[in-house]
């Protein structure tokens, strides 16, 4: 069968499924939601899922997969809880207006093979919420851990009777099928690398897409040093940092640099010679592309294959950065447990060298800061051409947020215009829903032109 005739029929049974449920009420929609992310939340059922994904994909490991399900299905889970998403959402009598939610129709989902199982089971439940439905193409080298996942959620809502076919995905994924998916899907949902979104952008349909991750944290003079070692490793050790959110560089300031340095070792970390730089640089990167024997490793596999010696209980690599840094590729994405650290004098200095960092790779995603500074905290938020700015957190965790934070829960994380998206907001049911305005007659409030221009009178004295 040709591929547009087997993406013609997932595209049939799709809008099928979604009639079945047009008529559906808010309560019914979130019991499918529910049914849907159950199987992806039980214990027995994302086990399999995570060993399947790191046998298939030879990244990440085990029990984080496990705990970032649990963390990431249930935080969607308890973001929709209550939220409308059927027929009247909102009312405002004062301006004469009403809201009413509609589906967008069938959504293209394309997923990474760094997260193969979290990914559509999060997007799933949010594309759901506004009665959807949902195909996904897999990345092919984790083709069988996404179809179970897939397979798990189908079962969940055959349970309460709503139609499997909500939920489909392309059983033997290739790029042809994708671009085939996209073109005839009403909205598509690129979550992976800077090709997958250029594609998904190009199709010719409606798309969210995300930009390169690159996240970078500053620690400055008066942080909490453990606290901060510890969320910076925890982070950046993560699934073997398989997140588009793990920190790659932390910027230090110099008068607490001895001190971050070290209780990084104490957390686990292992910091480079100049001798063992050179040599994991020329592993990590092959022609100045990113090996990918490193992706997703642990530090001592990465170690070894450099064929540098890391001592026992090495959780994470570290290496000095060195300027500038649009010269220096331990400035980027490295997708693994290395860590990139940098001395600097003075918060200006800091920010200097994290817009310097993230103009060249990473623009536009994230950045964090372990502070106390009001000020820094303001500055940061009004200059840095940043989506999301986390403080005193782990990054990892805290941009797609968690129950410590008050980030909507999300695998994918638009990063504006900087990034070339078409939002800076962490993708949530809200962007899956057709918004009609409706509008009633009102008293009228046009305000006079005295009351508009007076501030220009005042200034200019000309109107």
């Amino acid at each position: 069968m040709e591929t547009s005739d087997v993406i013609s029929s997932l595209i049939t049974r799709a809008r099928k499924a979604q009639q079945e449920i047009s008529s559906y009420t808010q309560e019914q929609i979130d019991l499918v939601c529910l049914a849907a992310g159950w199987e992806v939340y039980h214990d027995e059922n994302i086990a399999q899922l995570a060993e399947l994904a790191v046998e298939e994909t030879g990244m990440g490991n085990v029990q984080d997969k496990i705990t970032k399900h649990k963390n990431k299905i249930f935080g969607v889970l308890a973001d929709i809880r209550g939220k409308p998403s059927v027929g009247l959402i909102e009312s405002d009598p004062i301006r004469g207006i009403r809201k009413y939610a509609k589906p967008v129709g069938v959504v293209a989902a394309l997923t990474p093979v760094t997260n193969p199982t979290a990914t559509p089971g999060s997007n799933a439940l949010s594309i759901l919420k506004g009665r959807n439905a949902v195909i996904f193409a897999p990345h092919p080298r984790s083709k069988k851990a996404s179809a179970l996942a897939v397979s798990f959620m189908r079962r969940g809502l055959k349970r309460i009777g709503a139609p499997e076919d909500l939920i489909q995905i392309i059983e033997e994924p290739s790029v042809s099928a994708s671009i085939e998916l996209m073109k005839q899907a009403d909205l598509v949902l690129a979550t992976g690398g800077a090709a997958m979104v250029k594609s998904a952008y190009s199709s010719g349909t409606p798309s969210y897409g995300v930009g390169p991750g690159n996240a970078v944290q500053i620690v400055a003079e008066d942080a909490d040093i453990p606290d901060a070692a510890a969320k910076i490793a925890a982070s950046k050790c993560f699934d073997y940092a398989t997140s588009c959110s793990s920190e790659n560089s932390v910027i230090i300031h110099e008068s607490v640099y001895d001190d971050m340095t070290a209780e990084l070792i104490a957390q686990g970390g292992h910091l480079c010679t100049p001798q063992q730089r050179r040599a994991l640089q020329n592993w990590l990167w092959t022609e100045n592309v990113l090996n990918p024997k490193i992706i997703a490793q642990s530090a001592h596999v990465i170690a070894e294959g450099a064929g540098i010696f890391v001592p026992e209980g090495t959780r994470f690599l570290m290496v000095e950065g060195t300027m500038p840094p649009e010269e220096d590729p331990f400035a980027g994405e490295k997708i693994s447990p290395v860590l990139t650290v940098w001395k600097q004098n003075s918060f200006q200095e800091a920010f200097d060298l994290l817009r310097r960092i993230t103009d060249t790779s990473g623009k536009g995603h994230s950045c964090g800061i372990h502070t106390f500074n009001e000020q820094y905290i303001d500055y940061l938020g009004e200059h840095m051409p940043t989506s999301r700015i986390v403080v005193r957190q782990p990054q990892a965790a805290a941009n797609g947020g968690t129950f410590t934070n008050g980030m909507p829960s999300t695998v994918t994380l638009g990063c504006g215009t900087w990034g070339g998206n078409i939002t800076t907001e962490n993708i949530s049911y809200r962007h899956f829903l057709n918004i009609t305005w409706l509008s009633e007659p009102v008293e009228n409030h046009r305000p006079s032109d005295e009351e508009v221009f007076s501030p220009l009178r005042e200034k200019a004295g000309t109107v």
